[in-house]
């Protein structure tokens, strides 16, 4: 039997019902409260509320975990510090071989050396360039040069003559000037040659000479020092620009 729910009374006034209807009422079931079952329905069982975590088991295992790992990092930690402390053993009386390479035991490295090698002196041949220098004599304290009385000359202080042989080391001829060889004193100085002076002395190689590969020249170049001046070294040039080679004058 389908449930019919009651109808608002009839209003003969209007002629038909009221448009507000009565509130709904609940459908009463015979088996008491509880909707029947049809087939293919399962049945409701009443639900069960959720369990709560064991949250104080979960955090007491966790800290057991802990303190495991702890004892089982200290024990190999004293494991190691106990074997890299034991001293090493030899027999008595055997001598223990040094470790190779050991700091104590390479040899010393020899300290290095700040002295300057020696400067070259006469006789000693030195190159700057295409030329080879040797330095064969030095003459101080001379007064005047040259015979012939329109040449001759007369040093403001004295003339110091010094005679050296050049020769060409390269494959080109290269000109050979005087002018480019500089003096120096004990006190630093530097002079310049007395081309007019030199004449007196050896005319072809007292300006310019020039000289082909592998031949050689000797010349003499004369200075007007000072008389409290000592010639202490002199600067070789293959030409103006070179670096020079240094030759004692000592």
């Amino acid at each position: 039997m389908t449930y019919q729910p009651p109808q608002p009374p009839y209003d003969p006034t209007s002629g038909h019902h009221p448009t507000t209807p009565y509130p709904p009422v609940a459908p009463q079931y015979a088996t008491g409260g509880v909707p029947p079952q049809y087939p293919g329905q399962f049945p409701r069982y009443p639900t069960q509320p959720p369990k709560k975590p064991n949250t104080l088991k979960i955090i007491l295992l966790i800290l057991a975990g802990i303190i495991v790992l702890c004892g089982v990092g200290s024990a190999l930690g004293g494991k190691s510090t106990k074997s890299a402390e034991s001293p090493a053993t030899s027999t008595p009386g055997t001598p223990v071989a040094p470790a190779a390479g050991a700091p104590g035991n390479a040899p010393a490295a020899p300290a290095p050396t700040t002295e300057k090698p020696p400067t070259p002196g006469l006789n000693t041949p030195v190159r700057d360039g295409k030329f080879e220098f040797t330095v064969t004599e030095i003459q101080t304290g001379i007064k005047t040069v040259g015979d012939n009385p329109y040449l001759r000359k007369t040093a403001q202080g004295s003339y110091t003559i010094i005679s050296l042989t050049v020769r060409n080391i390269s494959k080109v001829p290269y000109g050979f000037s005087p002018s480019n060889q500089d003096v120096y004193d004990a006190q630093k100085r530097k002079f310049s040659n007395d081309a007019a002076a030199a004449i007196n002395l050896q005319s072809d190689t007292s300006l310019y000479a020039e000289i082909n590969p592998g031949n050689a020249i000797t010349a003499e170049v004369v200075y007007d020092l000072p008389a409290d001046s000592t010639p202490d070294h002199i600067v070789l040039h293959d030409s103006m620009f070179s670096g020079g080679a240094t030759v004692s004058l000592r």
